[in-house]
């Protein structure tokens, strides 16, 4: 079973697969984050004076593409998150189950501050990296898939129990 995470940055998508990787005890789990995707940074598109990480251009989906058909054959099921899972549809295709994390624009933000791995961000970046994720990072709305919050606790649960649901 292919299970894929979306929602914008720091919504909570990493800690979700690794949640549900933890329940689903006694299979084994593959986790597919799309950070490891990311082309060497000399081919990837910049903005100003940034590496621009939040464009489609940034992500080798040729190799996550390969690695999720190898996880398939490996693996009782396989975890695919970052914000941009849900960008193309040829990838969409492959996944049994779909939860999209959302968040309010606040809440990006101030976890966005919060995040010191990049050091200060200037504002105009942290505006783009939220009007890349409104671009790129959305669910289509002809997609089944399940939209749960960020700003709440986690209910694992009910997302175990919509995943094995309708995979019986």
């Amino acid at each position: 079973m292919v299970i894929a995470i979306g929602g914008a940055s720091r919504s909570g998508k990493t800690r979700l697969a690794k949640l549900l990787k933890e329940n689903l005890l006694g299979e084994e789990t593959l986790i597919l984050c799309q950070d490891d995707y990311v082309y060497p940074i000399s081919q990837i598109p910049t903005i100003r004076d940034r590496i621009d990480w939040e464009s489609p251009e940034s992500i080798n989906f040729e190799s996550l593409h390969e690695d999720l058909t190898n996880g398939i054959v490996d693996y009782d099921h396989v975890i695919i998150e970052g914000f941009l899972v849900f960008h193309q549809s040829e990838l969409f295709q492959r996944f049994d189950r779909s939860i999209f994390i959302y968040i309010d624009k606040k809440t990006f933000i101030d976890r966005r501050m919060e995040d010191t791995r990049w050091e200060n961000e200037p504002d105009w970046y942290i505006e783009y990296v939220w009007e890349s994720y409104l671009k790129y990072g959305q669910v289509m709305d002809q997609y089944n898939c399940l939209k749960v919050s960020g700003t709440e606790p986690i209910a694992t649960g009910d997302i175990l129990k919509y995943i094995m649901v309708k995979a019986n």
